[in-house]
């Protein structure tokens, strides 16, 4: 890596990792939060919910939060910002640097008005999201979706509150590359997508592709309107995406029970799935048998929760 620039990103990015977040290094390092300029900023003041509008109906709010040199690097963040508004959904961006700060403001904001929460990071910005999840549980505050995008390898891991998580990342990353794994006893709902083969993406546009912006948009306003806990069983996933393949945003997995006939090509089929995503969340070839009761992971999409049980078992 001769380029000067990706060189001295490296060393800075390097010495910020090495803060941890904690409350005397978010106020060191903090400053004016910057913001992009086609992204208005918002009050800080919350409208109190009607009498009449059930909890299920709350608007959403979400966080996000930019990596090192989050305005020249993490863009991205600004634009998802930017279109989450757009769709009438409360949304600011961050740096992480200012992690504890935002986070004790959260929970002042969510005593007055219990809207679901998500959290959006990029890179060092990831690291902070999980950060976020984690001081949220510790008062108790359950995290609607955790979203890391190509998160610092010395990210923590996935806190009980979590209700879902999803990593976007790049194993070969210098600069992110953080597999992050859950905390003992996790159920919520985890996916991982390791797009390490997709040559086109790296560390610094990762957190701009469009398509992601626009399913992580649906699936928020859709979870907006659900209750906040699942008693259904929820299998992780973990892919490497192939490299002619696009991103879906799978929340977890759900399992089925092989019929007879049943093939995994026949099982992609009725669920609208690829066949690579069953190969890979069951560990078998694409032309394995299946013995009939045989359980099988399908990916399920990011779904309400209310949705979770009709979606699990196909009609035929």
């Amino acid at each position: 890596m001769s380029n000067p620039t990706q060189v001295a990103t490296i060393i800075i990015w390097a010495t910020l990792s090495a803060c941890t977040l904690s409350t005397s290094c978010s106020l060191a390092l903090a400053g004016p939060v910057a913001r992009s300029p086609d992204v208005p900023a918002t009050t800080t003041a919350t409208v109190p919910p009607s009498d009449t509008q059930p909890a299920t109906q709350r608007r959403p709010r979400v966080y996000l939060f930019r990596g090192a040199l989050g305005p020249i690097f993490s863009r991205g963040m600004d634009r998802l910002t930017k279109r989450l508004e757009e769709a009438d959904i409360r949304a600011d961006v961050y740096e992480f640097t200012i992690c504890r700060i935002i986070a004790d403001r959260a929970i002042r904001d969510f005593r007055d008005d219990p809207a679901p929460i998500t959290l959006i990071g990029h890179s060092m910005g990831g690291l902070c999201a999980l950060t976020f999840a984690g001081i949220l549980q510790s008062e108790n505050i359950p995290v609607s979706l955790v979203v890391t995008i190509d998160p610092a390898q010395a990210s923590p891991k996935v806190p009980l509150n979590v209700e879902r998580y999803i990593n976007i990342f790049l194993s070969n990353s210098i600069l992110g590359g953080g597999d992050v794994v859950t905390e003992q006893g996790y159920q919520g709902h985890y996916a991982s997508f390791d797009l390490k083969e997709h040559q086109e993406v790296t560390h610094i546009d990762i957190e701009k592709m469009d398509s992601i912006h626009e399913q992580l948009i649906t699936a928020i306003a859709q979870l907006a309107t659900t209750p906040a806990q699942s008693k259904g069983e929820a299998a992780p996933l973990r892919y490497v995406v192939p490299p002619d393949a696009p991103v879906e945003l799978w929340d977890s997995g759900t399992p089925q029970f092989a019929r007879s006939g049943d093939t995994l090509q026949r099982l992609a089929a009725l669920n609208h799935v690829p066949l690579w995503s069953l190969t890979q969340a069951n560990q078998l070839s694409d032309k394995a048998p299946l013995a009939i009761g045989q359980r099988v992971i399908v990916p399920r999409r990011l779904l309400p929760l209310v949705a979770t049980s009709a979606a699990s078992i196909p009609k035929r």
